[in-house]
């Protein structure tokens, strides 16, 4: 049979019949790689031993408590929805050098330290590099089965084999299928090898873990199929230049999504933080201008993140709008608001806005507090750093009600503040707490910018 000659997008596994510059589908360019394009088989993929059933009721259903097994970082615990689910396919993203291996290493010493076998298959490092990672992490695992193989058909030998509870697969873009000719981390070898460990894994009930790598965008390599076909995405995020490591939930079949669990990277290994708001908090300079507390959600667990702005008169016919860990869509979004409501006087000066310690803010609950430390950074006048800052921000100025202001209100009193700047809206929620610190309700901009002024 001919085979016959296909363009995949390495973005988002659109297929074309021909190279393409931009991808109609995304929108990426120069993403196309040429593959070989497979013949169908006719064989369906076996998911467990019983693949055909007659259909039954909901309520006919027996459903057990699932088993989990815990991995030694309650906060890793926590962001899988409480410990690894044997059965189950997670995958790790992370840029390279973020901390990946050294994760997988360490679990891999606790679940065997626990009585679960653990194998460790890395198709990247030599055993000799595994062994001293291991040594200069301190970690002794001699019930732990290490293997450098990058055939899945092996790989899938060695675990029906062994009969491991977890497996770890480091990395999937080098895992490659001997039936398809194309090269190891292309877009067919990777969708190809996922689904047959996402079989095995099912079949054999074996927990698998694997890790892939991230493209200069941000998003796991590979077609975007690669994370619908795992039960859990975990993401890898942080600075390298700092020793903070946020590990985030952006998909859990099996537990709460956008949950975080915070470490920090040391000679040893990683180690988890169990009070993310007094490390995020800790180094903060409380005589400066332009820095605002701000209690975030991430998940279901509050966290008190700092905002710090710098806006500098410039002698340039453009200002610069500069920000980090923050939308630039919405920054230029609350400077509007700040020229047309509060009448602060910005198209002549440049604009600077980070959020300390390398974290990312997504929710509108942050609006408030950069606008006010934009604001203080302005007019120069120092913000109380004992006072924290809630709210979301419209576009006529308006302060709207936000959610979980309870948690939000009681982590930020627990941390040592004694004033809380919240929506109007929310003060009603907020009764109970007025006993721990003081609640200073606004309904506009004017009025938050009134008390810092």
């Amino acid at each position: 049979m001919k085979l016959k000659k296909v363009w995949y997008c390495s973005s988002c596994g659109d297929k074309q019949p021909k190279w393409c510059g931009q991808c109609p589908t995304c929108g990426a360019w120069n993403t196309f790689q040429e593959e070989i394009e497979q013949p169908p088989t006719r064989t369906l993929p076996i998911l467990g031993p019983k693949r055909w059933q007659t259909p039954v009721r909901l309520a006919e259903i027996e459903t057990k408590p699932l088993q989990r097994y815990l991995t030694g970082f309650s906060e890793l615990d926590t962001a899988l929805g409480g410990g690894i689910v044997p059965g189950s396919l997670t995958l790790i993203g992370g840029d390279p050098g973020i901390g990946k291996s050294t994760l997988a290493i360490q679990l891999a010493h606790f679940l065997a330290d626990s009585g679960v076998p653990v194998l460790y298959v890395s198709g990247e490092e030599s055993l000799e590099q595994i062994a001293l990672r291991a040594k200069r992490l301190s970690l002794n695992t001699p019930s732990v089965l290490f293997s450098n193989e990058t055939e899945v058909g092996t790989i899938a030998k060695y675990i029906t084999e062994s009969a491991p509870k977890l497996a770890i697969i480091d990395s999937i873009q080098i895992i490659y299928k001997n039936e398809i000719p194309s090269s190891p981390g292309s877009v067919t070898q990777v969708r190809e090898c996922t689904a047959a460990l996402m079989q095995l894994a099912k079949t054999t009930h074996t927990s698998i873990l694997i890790i892939g790598h991230v493209t200069k965008t941000g998003e796991i390599a590979g077609p975007r199929i690669l994370e619908h076909l795992v039960d859990t995405v975990l993401y890898f995020e942080g600075d390298q230049q700092h020793n903070l490591r946020l590990v985030r939930a952006i998909k859990n079949r099996f537990g709460p999504t956008d949950e975080i669990a915070v470490f920090q990277m040391e000679s040893s290994g990683l180690k988890q933080v169990s009070n993310p708001s007094q490390l995020f908090i800790e180094d903060r300079a409380k005589g400066t201008t332009g820095a605002v507390i701000m209690p975030m959600i991430e998940g279901t667990r509050p966290i008190l993140i700092e905002a710090q702005a710098l806006v500098t008169e410039t002698f340039f016919p453009t200002p610069s709008r500069k920000c980090t860990g923050l939308d630039p869509n919405r920054l230029a979004l609350l400077l509007a608001v700040c020229e047309k409501r509060a009448r602060l006087r910005l198209h002549k000066s440049d604009v600077f806005v980070s959020i300390t310690g390398g974290f990312k803010i997504t929710e509108p609950a942050a609006d408030l507090g950069l606008l006010l430390a934009i604001t203080s950074s302005f007019a120069n006048k120092i913000f109380d750093p004992d006072t924290a800052v809630i709210g979301e921000v419209g576009l006529g100025g308006e302060v709207r009600a936000v959610p979980r202001i309870e948690s939000r209100v009681k982590e930020a009193s627990q941390m040592g503040f004694s004033t809380c700047i919240i929506p109007a809206k929310n003060l009603k929620s907020c009764e109970q707490l007025r006993s721990s610190l003081t609640l200073k309700p606004v309904s506009w901009v004017d009025e938050a910018i009134d008390i810092l002024l």
